[in-house]
């Protein structure tokens, strides 16, 4: 029962650490760093496109035909990608805090600005400026130790791979025919407080497949595997055991 979790932007495979911790009892969980997270070395196509192809020959190489994926953010629009060009490897997949939805010229004009940043003041500076903004108020009042754990986690990216990043999702085109044609189970997870991706734009998506799954994290922003571990292992437990 293969389960493959795609990270996001400025991630490494280990933001999914209390996932594996639980899934690995019943699943095989694969988790790869993509090209330019932490020892994964950048690709010739960094497009979102481009990654999936990746991700296919990491399926191919631990001989998987079938899988459940997961992705995150970045991750997602990765699984979108994935899922338009390869549905035979799918028999369902998640959007963890993503969207099918292209970028509106605002959010191409914030990650344009990020890029601006990240070219003069290096990858860490940037991550460790914008890592904060991820997180509910609740968590940031009450459990702010898991912020800077994850902002400590990412010394190790480089300004070249955020850019590559950054451009990719800004090129990304829309993908919400890929939901409307979808014939697989899709899940929907969206966070109360995220800022980055509003629970409203996902919820305006969720109609599109002919089978959703739809959960909302009351207490998290965009980083509900960490901020809500314990729902967000139970809402993909359930969600691999309906359809994996």
């Amino acid at each position: 029962k293969p389960v493959m979790l795609v990270h996001g932007f400025g991630e490494k495979a280990d933001v999914w650490r209390n996932q594996v911790e639980i899934l690995k009892e019943n699943y095989t969980v694969i988790v790869p760093d993509i090209p330019g997270s932490a020892e994964s070395a950048i690709v010739t196509d960094m497009s979102m496109e481009g990654l999936a192809d990746v991700l296919k020959k990491i399926l191919e190489a631990e001989s998987v035909q079938h899988c459940v994926m997961i992705g995150h953010s970045m991750g997602g629009y990765i699984t979108l990608a994935f899922a338009e060009k390869y549905a035979a490897y799918l028999k369902a997949y998640g959007l963890f805090h993503s969207t099918a939805y292209a970028d509106s010229e605002e959010k191409k004009n914030t990650r344009r600005k990020g890029i601006e940043f990240i070219q003069e003041h290096g990858a860490f500076r940037f991550l460790e400026n914008t890592t904060p903004n991820l997180f509910s108020p609740k968590t940031k009042d009450e459990r702010p130790g898991i912020i800077d754990g994850q902002i400590a986690s990412l010394s190790n990216f480089t300004a070249t791979a955020l850019v590559s990043y950054y451009e990719s999702m800004i090129q990304r085109p829309d993908r919400t025919m890929v939901l409307r044609s979808s014939t697989i189970p899709v899940l929907f997870i969206a966070g109360k407080y995220d800022a980055a991706i509003p629970q409203e734009d996902i919820l305006k998506q969720c109609h599109l497949p002919s089978l959703s799954y739809i959960h909302i994290l009351e207490n998290s922003g965009h980083m509900g595997m960490l901020e809500e571990a314990g729902k967000s292992n139970l809402i993909l437990k359930n969600f691999l055991e309906e359809t994996g």
